[in-house]
This record gives C-alpha cells, sequence and structure tokens, in this order.
C-alpha cells in the first residue's frame, strides 16, 4: 500500500502557511474493500479528484503541504472521530444521524457505502491506521509554524460537484465557483477570509461564503484565531478544472493550478 499520507516542506522561503489536502485519495485497502457496497466510480466521484495536483506548486510559494492517499471511503478526515451513528458503526448511539461521519453509509448520490454497519474493531483500526497520524501531523505542523512565525494559517483545500446531488442539501442547486467556509467567519481573522474572497473575484471567480460548505472538522477544530491559529476552508467548483461526468482534466486545469499557487503565495503573506 502506499503511505497514507504525505507531508512535502517548503522549497521557497518557508511562510506560515500550510495547505491540507484530506480528500484527493483513492486507496481503498483490503480491509475496507471487503466491506464495500458502493460502485467503483463512486470512489472517483466522491474524491477531490486532482486537488493535490491543483496545490503542486505551493511548496515553490512557501508553504508546507499535507496530503491524504486514502479514500474517504476508508474514513473521512474531515470528521470528527465520534461522528458515528448505530448505522455505521456497531454500538453506536441509536439517535444519532451520521450519514456520511467518518464512516460514510451512504455516497453523495444516495447509494450504498457500507453492507453493514461496521464492527467497532474495525473503526478503531481505521483510526489508528490513518485518523489518527494524520491529525497528530497537522497539530504538530500547526504548532510548528506558530512557535516560529506567531502564528499559523491552515488552507483546508477542498472541491466540490459543482451542482448539488440528491445526497447534498441543495441538490440541483448550481454552486458558486468559490466557497471560502469558516464557520460564520470564526475560524480566521478577517484578512485571511478577505484575502481568499479578492483573490477569487479579482479572477472574476464567483465566491458564496459558508454556502452550502461551512467547514468541516479540520476548521472548527483547528481554527482558533484567539489563539493564532487561523483556518479557511477552501471549496473550488469541479467545472472549473475538469470534466465531471468523465473524472476528466481539461482546459481549464491549469489555468486553476496556477490561481492556486498564486493564492498559496499571497495567503502566505498575509499577516494577522
Amino acid at each position: 500500500m502506499p503511505a497514507p499520507f504525505t507531508v512535502i516542506e517548503p522549497t521557497g522561503e518557508e511562510t506560515p502557511l500550510t495547505v491540507e489536502i484530506p480528500h484527493a485519495g483513492l486507496f481503498v485497502d483490503g480491509p475496507t474493500l471487503s466491506r464495500l457496497a458502493a460502485p467503483a466510480r463512486a470512489i472517483g466521484r466522491d474524491a477531490d479528484l486532482y486537488v493535490d495536483e491543483l496545490y503542486a506548486d505551493a511548496p515553490a510559494q512557501g508553504a508546507t503541504v499535507i496530503t491524504s492517499h486514502v479514500s474517504r471511503y476508508v474514513c473521512d478526515l474531515n470528521r470528527s472521530e465520534i461522528d458515528v451513528d448505530a448505522d455505521s458503526v456497531e454500538g453506536a448511539a441509536p439517535h444519532a444521524r451520521a450519514t456520511r461521519g467518518i464512516i460514510w453509509r451512504l455516497t453523495s448520490e444516495g447509494a450504498r457505502v457500507l453492507e453493514a454497519p461496521l464492527p467497532r474493531a474495525e473503526l478503531e483500526r481505521r483510526l489508528d491506521a490513518y485518523y489518527r497520524p494524520y491529525h497528530r501531523t497537522v497539530a504538530a505542523i500547526l504548532e510548528r509554524k506558530r512557535a516560529k512565525f506567531g502564528f499559523a494559517i491552515l488552507l483546508a483545500a477542498h472541491s466540490m460537484p459543482s451542482v448539488g446531488r440528491a445526497g447534498h442539501g441543495d441538490p440541483q442547486a448550481v454552486r458558486a465557483d468559490v466557497v471560502p467556509g469558516t464557520r460564520g467567519r470564526t475560524s480566521a481573522a478577517t484578512a485571511f477570509i478577505d484575502c481568499v474572497d479578492a483573490h477569487a473575484r479579482t479572477a472574476g471567480l464567483t465566491v458564496a461564503h459558508d454556502d452550502p460548505y461551512q467547514g468541516g472538522y479540520t476548521t472548527q477544530h483547528y481554527g482558533r484565531p484567539q489563539l493564532q491559529v487561523h483556518v479557511v476552508q477552501v471549496e473550488l467548483a469541479r467545472r472549473l478544472y475538469m470534466d465531471e461526468p468523465t473524472l476528466s482534466k481539461h482546459a481549464g486545469f491549469d489555468r486553476m493550478r496556477l490561481w492556486c499557487s498564486a493564492l498559496a503565495k499571497t495567503l502566505g503573506s498575509v499577516r494577522p
């Protein structure tokens, strides 16, 4: 199997920025595959395909980049450990609802991911193998940045279907080009949020804050502006860089890679 995640340190002069890419991976290990009911195409359709390539130039702009190579069907790194229900993990609280918690039981198109709820031991295996090492590393990078610069910035890099699917809260809604998620502007100082907004609008891209994504576990857990850790989740509509039905890159990819590189450079230069 590949390494569960990789960390690429800055090749240019280091900045306070870390780019975190939790959902670009496609790898599904054997024990997970044996329990998987989802069709193969769903693994790609529910991945943030090519986001790691979009931000490939971020280290040259001074950012540290951490990228998971594991499918979110193994475990979703942007969810809490306790975000489970009885239909996804045996013994979980029966009243909880976690259709797409740390263990997805339905794809974003409504198909089953699981044949049956996971035994608690299988959840723990996935947490120990993938989830906990990843988040320990994210926390360590942010603490190192904060110690070095006095503050840290985390750009949680994601992509989203351009139109809401049946399993989303906004089915058939055409989404903005860029969605900065900051949980109501609470996860980062205004300067960082406005930087992302201006960078998008200057490029002629449409922006909708927190709609439909306010930022997941990473944004909520690490975003502590009062402690000088600032997090902005950035969702890019996939139409900007790929053909969504075929899952292939199109001519807009190079433009968006340049945009992401410039965002990493600009965001890394902002001071709270």
